[in-house]
């Protein structure tokens, strides 16, 4: 009885090896399989940290060369002080192709021949002006070509006024100028290349343009603007909505100076406007008293409101 238990033990001894192969091999696998899946994931994290990492550094290196601060790059669009409503601007300048007087268009025409004796340049001092932008403080192009006109009053002599934009003024807040200045006495006073931004006007917008050219101040249109300034009366140094008004001396030379400009930045009537008008804070009022029949007839005798 034991031999015949010890003989089917002995045939089924191969078998019971054969099946524990099996199991090992098995075990091996799946052992082997989890090891490089646990690799792999292991792997996996390893690069997506280095990956972060890398990331990081470009950051940090980004900020670096931008002077350790980001917000030097361009500002998202949502963080950019949108320009004033369009406020309409109706010229009080009208087309005029007949009535014109000609004996006025040839005084005119002499008086221009004789500039010399009428008209003169000052440089004034180089914080009261600067370089036109093609760029604004957030980044964005800038069409820095003249395209506006603007009339301005001095309201106190041009001697004062000339003064002020000798003296340096460093802050921004400070600093003031005109293209062009115009004497009672009907002298011509050139202080700025109208190729250059001449700071005629601070707070400020055309038709619903400006310019920020400063994040820390507001936009304007001295970009893109042209700055005459005529020399107030002894009547008009207050505050006063009124006064005497500008002299016929004023408004001849006044004629010339812009038929120029008209001519070479090929401005229409309608781009003369006023420091009232782009004025958007509401506290200009020049040029006061500005007559602009006279300016309309000088005009149009130079042939400048014959245009369609």
């Amino acid at each position: 009885m034991v031999s015949n238990s010890l003989n089917r033990s002995l045939k089924q001894a191969p078998a019971a090896v054969q099946s524990g192969r099996w199991v090992t091999i098995s075990v091996i696998t799946i052992g082997s399989i989890s090891c490089l899946i646990l690799g792999w994931s292991v792997i996996r994290t390893q690069m997506r940290s280095l990956t972060d990492d890398r990331s990081i550094l470009l950051e940090l290196l980004d900020r670096v060369s931008n002077g350790g601060d980001h917000r030097l790059r361009e500002a998202p669009s949502s963080s950019i002080p949108p320009a004033p409503l369009s406020r309409s601007w109706h010229s009080p300048l009208a087309r005029q192709c007949s009535g014109l007087n000609k004996e006025l268009r040839f005084r005119l025409e002499d008086l221009q021949e004789r500039s010399d004796s009428w008209r003169t340049f000052i440089p004034i001092d180089p914080t009261n002006f600067g370089e036109r932008f093609t760029r604004d403080a957030f980044g964005r192009r800038l069409d820095a070509t003249p395209r506006i006109i603007v009339l301005h009053e001095t309201v106190y002599s041009v001697n004062s006024a000339v003064n002020t934009f000798l003296t340096p003024h460093l802050r921004d807040e400070d600093q003031a100028s005109y293209h062009t200045l115009v004497s009672l006495d009907g002298r011509v006073l050139d202080l700025v290349d109208p190729l250059k931004r001449a700071y005629g006007a601070g707070f400020s917008a055309f038709l619903g343009e400006w310019a920020i050219t400063n994040k820390n101040l507001k936009g304007s249109v001295n970009n893109f603007a042209l700055h005459l300034g005529l020399e107030t009366p002894p009547s008009g140094a207050n505050a006063h909505s009124t006064h005497s008004g500008y002299t016929p001396k004023q408004y001849d030379v006044l004629a010339i100076v812009l038929s120029g400009w008209m001519r070479v930045f090929d401005l229409p009537p309608t781009a003369i406007t006023t420091h009232s008008h782009v004025d958007v804070g509401g506290e200009r009022a020049d040029p006061r008293s500005f007559d602009w029949s006279a300016l309309q007839m000088r005009l149009a005798a130079l042939g400048h409101l014959c245009i369609s």
